[in-house]
């Protein structure tokens, strides 16, 4: 978004060109200066000043991978309660959705940009000038307050999926371990194995610690893309072992229901809701491409190949394994080291994940608290404020039981949020004084009302789910396979 900004400051007016690929030391020393913990703009790291910019190649891989989470392995069960017809139409039709969202997000980005000659705008900025620009005077009034709840969703949304990585990377570990003595390597001849009991869970979250605050310490966005590459690569590796063994022995679909109960549906939505969690990670990387006029294409490409391996795996998963589908479908799998190895690829996977999705709630945080001490403090603080984060969602994962159900409600809270009602809301007071179409409306006002009844809807089964597992808690941490 080059635009040149006319700037006065204390010592008179400064020209700013703007040049995403090599942001000026007075743009970056005006936003230090009026950065707030609530304005959630994203800090420029040093190692990112001193280079080009991402390609679109490195945001396409970043894009993905903000999307391949622990989501994607429990979409068979989703399609399961949605119906073999019914899933994956309504996958295709939530990808679109989203994917139309991040689109109003960036479009309404930019017009602000231009509008107020800024360098760049992050969603919390973009909510707060949509709300000064709409006709409502108390919505002018307190239009800060959108910042300040989007800064909150962001940074509860985006925590909230790097403990329950933690979790995941410590089951899944456990698993592998507990079963080690029962795996073969024949694929084809599959018993019941007999767990051999290890250390406790938590003790293995721990172990991952020291990892994840090398991992964190990563300031340069430029710098991640090797570690969300590599977890690309481990991701899709396990994909591909995991697809071909579900198209070997294809029963007759016919056995399952095109469409089911619609009580179960809203399990679906919660899950598939789940997985399009990338809204946080869209205007941080349109940011810092090295040309963003490319970005809408890269992100409507992006989301394309997400929904396609959604539907994919969750279609087949459920054909392959009919009502027997477990919660995630690794747990589906033959016990043998073929198919452990998915267990171990998607460690890896989720261990490099989690340093791209603590970027967003590091960049709200950090630059707020070293706005407020001098430049010998920045640093130092820098890394106090990432190496306390990290600790804490460890802590969380290790003192909140059945973690999964607790980011489910936070997912449904958040991403409902911030996917489907925002930006809806968005384009309407962004554009609604220049003039729009009731078509346009009205497709605005549908779409944030489906985001609210999956809000409602996503935070009662989280939130039913808690009360149920806490009267009865069953836990299981084998990959078993009974023929």
């Amino acid at each position: 978004m080059p635009v040149t900004k006319s700037a006065g400051g204390p010592q008179g007016t400064v020209d700013l060109k703007l040049d995403l690929r090599s942001p000026p030391k007075s743009a970056k020393k005006m936003q230090n200066k009026d950065s707030s913990f609530w304005d959630g703009r994203p800090s420029e790291s040093p190692g990112l000043e001193k280079t080009k910019g991402i390609t679109a190649f490195q945001t396409l891989v970043h894009l993905v991978k903000g999307n391949m989470g622990t989501g994607i392995l429990g979409l068979p069960l989703a399609v399961k309660n949605a119906g073999i017809l019914m899933g994956p139409l309504s996958l295709l039709a939530m990808g679109f959705i989203a994917c139309h969202c991040m689109h109003i997000l960036v479009r309404c980005a930019q017009r602000f940009c231009h509008r107020l000659n800024k360098p760049f705008m992050d969603y919390g900025d973009t909510v707060m000038h949509g709300l000064e620009a709409s006709p409502s005077a108390w919505l002018r009034t307190h239009a800060h307050w959108g910042r300040n709840i989007v800064s909150f969703f962001l940074i509860v949304t985006q925590l909230g999926f790097c403990c329950v990585y933690i979790v995941f990377l410590a089951d899944n570990l456990k698993q592998v371990v507990e079963a080690v003595n029962g795996t073969t390597s024949n694929c084809h001849y599959n018993e019941t194995v007999f767990l051999t009991p290890t250390m406790d869970s938590r003790l293995y979250m721990l172990s991952f610690l020291p990892f994840l605050v090398l991992l964190v310490l990563i300031r340069n966005l430029r710098v991640l893309t090797i570690f969300s590459l590599l977890a690309n690569i481990s991701m899709l590796v396990s994909l591909i072992i995991i697809t071909q063994y579900i198209i070997q022995e294809i029963p007759d679909p016919s056995r399952l229901p095109l469409i089911a109960s619609w009580k179960t549906y809203p399990l679906f939505f919660g899950t598939a809701i789940f997985s399009f969690e990338s809204i946080g990670v869209v205007l941080p990387l349109e940011n810092k491409m090295k040309d963003a006029r490319h970005f809408p294409a890269i992100l409507s490409l992006g989301m394309s190949i997400i929904t396609a391996l959604y539907i994919g795996i969750g279609s087949l998963g459920y054909l392959r394994f009919g009502n027997d589908i477990k919660a995630s479908i690794t747990l589906n799998l033959p016990n043998c080291w073929l198919y452990q190895s998915v267990k171990l690829l998607y460690v890896v996977g989720i261990l490099c994940t989690y340093a791209l999705q603590f970027y967003v709630p590091a960049e709200i945080i950090i630059p707020f608290a070293t706005s407020q001490v001098s430049k010998r403090w920045a640093l130092p603080l820098d890394l106090s404020i990432r190496l306390a984060m990290v600790c804490l969602t460890c802590t969380l994962a290790i003192l909140i039981p059945r973690l999964d159900l607790v980011l489910s409600l936070v997912g449904s809270v958040s991403s409902s949020a911030l996917a489907l009602i925002i930006p809806p809301l968005l384009e309407i007071t962004t554009y609604y004084s220049e003039g729009m179409s009731p078509l346009t409306i009205a497709k605005d006002a549908l779409i944030s009302i489906l985001g609210f009844v999956g809000f409602v809807v996503g935070t009662y089964q989280a939130l039913d789910e808690l009360i149920l597992s806490g009267q009865a808690l069953t836990f299981s941490n084998s990959t078993v396979f009974i023929q």
